[in-house]
């Protein structure tokens, strides 16, 4: 607990919420700015929630003046690769220029803290199918690029006497609050694990396979997932972290180990008991065949322990959420 306050950008969305949720249930002091773009105003459950653009400089100076924040952490962010591919002065906009507006109102007023949301996206794709925090940083995307150009922003700040930081690389993120509370009602959805279980419920008529023929055990692609509340407790241990006076670090978030597509599949038809219609499709350019964390270093430097390390646990509590959006039950939200 502190008696300071932590500015959560982006904490209306999937992972941003998971992480506000936890925020408030230890106690903390919470304000989260989120433009509701993707994000749900329900889904804050915790502090004060201003409606409001990152890259809003104006605004960003009253909340830093009316507030005592000395911790920042940062969600905003565009987030759907192919889209960037197709607007990329979109993602260059939101995600870099706009973090870099909040940096500097960051350094204007004296923030000790910041936690940033990246991606092992700034990996691009890795020969051995893994990274760790030392792999080569070669984004294929605007959106990893992005990412990166964040790091590379709160890095020399950082030299130059601004805040020490956690950039926490995320691998896969799936799964919702385990007991219902908040989960992922994100728009128009990509990730493997939410379109699965939306198609489990008869939301999409199929779900598509892309590439069968990869060098891996059935073919499809391998792919470490994490779920949401592991990942949200990492933000909370990478918070003590720099408490403590930990230095700048980068460290990715995953479990170490990977799932092909079909053994997700397999377990959304296994937690909700239906046979799901499979389209196999080719290869998509630029997906890797498999991309796995080397995952040691957020255990050894944070204390991070992971409580949900399990498919089946990722794909069920997914699942309940998603059950609850079909059937309208008024505990969720969605678009």
């Amino acid at each position: 607990m502190n008696n300071k306050e932590i500015l959560v950008t982006g904490g209306a969305g999937y992972i941003g919420s998971h992480v506000v949720r936890q925020l408030g249930a230890a106690g903390e002091s919470v304000v989260t700015l989120d433009n509701l773009s993707t994000g749900f105003e329900a889904a804050v459950t915790a502090g004060e929630l201003v409606i409001g653009d990152t890259g809003d400089a104006d605004l960003l100076e009253r909340l830093f003046e009316e507030h005592a924040i000395d911790t920042v952490m940062h969600f905003a962010a565009h987030t759907i690769v192919p889209e960037s591919v197709a607007d990329p002065l979109k993602y260059y906009r939101n995600n870099a220029a706009n973090s870099r507006t909040l940096l500097e109102a960051c350094q204007r007023h004296g923030v000790s803290n910041f936690v940033f949301s990246s991606t092992a996206a700034v990996y691009g794709i890795p020969a051995d199918g893994k990274a760790s925090e030392t792999s080569p940083t070669q984004p294929i995307n605007p959106y990893g690029t992005s990412k990166l150009m964040t790091e590379w922003m709160l890095r020399d700040l950082a030299a130059a006497g601004g805040p020490s930081y956690v950039a926490l690389r995320y691998f896969n993120v799936a799964g919702c609050e385990p007991s219902g509370t908040i989960g992922q009602s994100t728009p128009k959805a990509t990730l493997l694990v939410k379109v699965a279980c939306e198609a489990a419920v008869g939301k999409r008529p199929h779900i598509s396979v892309f590439g069968t023929d990869y060098p891996t055990p059935d073919g499809t692609g391998l792919r470490d997932y994490i779920h949401v509340d592991d990942l949200a407790s990492a933000h909370l241990d990478a918070l003590t972290y720099l408490r403590a006076g930990g230095q700048p670090t980068t460290l990715n978030c995953g479990y170490g180990h990977g799932y092909s597509v079909r053994e997700v599949l397999r377990a959304v038809e296994k937690a909700g008991g239906v046979t799901l219609k499979i389209v196999d499709e080719p290869r998509r350019a630029g997906d890797p065949p498999a991309l796995i964390a080397v995952a040691e270093r957020v255990r050894t430097e944070l204390g991070w322990v992971p409580k949900y390390d399990d498919l089946d646990t990722i794909v069920s509590t997914a699942l309940a959420w998603e059950k609850k959006i079909a059937t309208k039950d008024p505990s969720a939200y969605w678009a």
